[in-house]
């Protein structure tokens, strides 16, 4: 019998409600499963999205009948054999099971096990035009998502290379994504709320026009690295009154246009959560010099009234190279740069040399830096203090040597200069820091302290160094509180403008310095 007119307008009534209730369930995050759980509502039987080979893609929360899914599964096999778009598949002695074909992908069905509703039907294929629009835009997001973290994965490697000095490499990589590095550059660390390091990143590099090369620091989550060309400015809209838009520009008139604002200042005008410091202008192939710098004026710029400060110290320690520097560097990492891995597997000199630089920076941090576990690192710097014969792993005298020894073993005349040791000399490290131009070096080092600063801040710093740089001990051995042996701290990298507490650390530097002049 025909339905009535009345029976008519009820179910157009009805399905214009299920439109909209699936237009709004569309808008939702996690709208696939926010559908699926509506639908398993409506029609009283479990719905999932099902592939072609029986996989269940998607389904509602909470838990799920294991005889149902496998009905869903067999079902969503037999209508892909069959080459049919959708179909009613099962009924008799078991549930009946509804499928029709997603139209932005063929292969995923939305399966329907239990209800005996000739109205399904419909209700079902307008489900699944919504659920093909959410699916395909769900597919672009993970699209997204996997395109953005290899090309992170592979800006990150391009920084590592030019952290170990494999410069060629690391161009070859910038070019195949198509941002060339530049021959010149400046470091920006830029420290700011973790949960926000994404989007912070992108703006700067949107307000930098792209000209900035950004990378999530791999050892702190809450660090941004930016390789910048020197100069590198962003048109500013400070010069346009609070709440109204900057002028428009009428013409390229030689000489005016937007005001162009350094891109460190810009970064903490648009994000004050944010401390920025900024190294000097160096060659591309002296990154890890200039990162150093970086993270010495961000130690100052926490401080700083305008959250931001540039490197106006020097780390040079070539001063301490000559024939003496050169010959004691290598002797120190002989039996490390001789040492022959018994497995194939096993580290082999360069790569512990690698970690040891890096642990040297980061410390325990070096394990993210490098990529290996935790219970690795630890296991190599145990290796590295059986080889070199010191205590690298403890030992801050045992660290400020080998600190120098990598300095010295890698500087461009290192090797021109062992060559030319005469044969059975040897050198000491107080031989290297005996020079007169090692005893200028040290005084420039410690003059922020020793001219600027209360005598307090100066002997809580040499008691630092004393105690292994472990602040516990140090407070300890001053007698004050462990804040106030840190407050002391901080204000010797205010002085020194240079970062004490943070890795990579001046701690080096300074201990090098006060032995050279005795004062340890």
């Amino acid at each position: 019998m025909p339905a009535s007119p009345s029976d008519v307008r009820a179910d157009r009534a009805d399905r214009a409600d299920d439109i909209l209730a699936l237009a709004r369930l569309a808008t939702r995050r996690g709208a696939i499963r926010d559908i699926l759980g509506w639908l398993t509502w409506r029609t009283g039987g479990p719905a999932a999205l099902v592939g072609d080979t029986g996989r269940v893609l998607a389904r509602p929360g909470g838990e799920s009948d294991p005889s149902v899914a496998r009905l869903a599964a067999e079902a969503a096999v037999e209508l892909h054999r069959r080459g049919a778009p959708s179909a009613v598949l099962g009924g008799g002695e078991g549930p009946p099971v509804h499928l029709i074909a997603l139209d932005a992908d063929p292969r995923t069905y939305l399966v329907v096990v239990g209800p005996d509703d000739p109205r399904c039907g419909t209700l079902l294929a307008d489900a699944a035009r919504t659920l093909g629009l959410c699916w395909r835009l769900e597919w672009a997001e993970r699209e997204r998502r996997r395109i953005e973290s290899a090309e992170g994965h592979s800006r990150e490697a391009v920084l590592h290379l030019l952290m170990v000095g494999s410069v060629p490499a690391a161009q070859r990589i910038a070019g195949a994504l198509r941002a060339a590095l530049p021959s010149v550059i400046q470091v920006y660390v830029i420290e700011c709320p973790q949960p926000r390091r994404r989007e912070i990143a992108q703006r700067i590099d949107r307000e930098a026009g792209g000209g900035a090369w950004i990378v999530p620091c791999p050892v702190r989550p809450n660090h941004l690295i930016a390789l910048v060309p020197p100069g590198t400015a962003a048109p500013s809209a400070t010069a346009a009154p609070p709440g109204t838009a900057p002028a428009a520009v009428a013409g390229p008139v030689a000489g005016t246009g937007p005001p162009q604002e350094p891109l460190d200042l810009l970064i903490v005008r648009l994000v004050p959560e944010c401390r920025v410091g900024v190294s000097a202008a160096v060659a591309l192939r002296d990154t890890p010099t200039a990162y150093e710098q970086a993270i010495h004026a961000l130690a100052v710029a926490r401080n700083a009234p305008e959250h931001r400060a540039g490197f106006g110290g020097d780390v040079d320690v070539t001063v301490l190279a000559g024939p003496e520097g050169y010959l004691w560097a290598s002797e120190l990492l002989a039996p490390c740069l001789r040492y022959a891995p018994a497995r194939r597997a096993d580290p082999g000199p360069q790569e512990l040399l690698g970690t040891l630089g890096s642990w040297l920076s980061f410390g325990g941090a070096a394990s993210r830096h490098l990529k290996i576990h935790r219970n690795t690192l630890a296991a190599r710097i145990r290796h590295l203090d059986e080889l070199l014969g010191v205590e690298v792993s403890r030992s801050l005298p045992a660290q400020s040597a080998a600190w120098l020894a990598l300095r010295l073993h890698t500087a461009p005349q290192a090797a021109a200069a062992r060559a030319l040791a005469p044969p059975g000399r040897t050198a000491t490290l107080d031989a290297v820091l005996g020079t007169s131009a090692a005893g200028t070096w040290a005084r420039v080092q410690l003059r922020p302290l020793e001219q600027t600063g209360p005598t307090a801040t100066l002997e809580t710093v040499r008691t630092w160094l004393r105690a292994d740089a472990r602040l516990p001990a140090a407070a300890a051995a001053l007698g004050i509180s462990l804040p106030g042996a840190r407050k002391r701290l901080t204000r010797a990298e205010d002085m020194l403008g240079r970062s004490l507490l943070t890795a990579p650390s001046a701690k080096y530097e300074l201990w090098l310095a006060m032995r050279a002049l005795g004062s340890l």
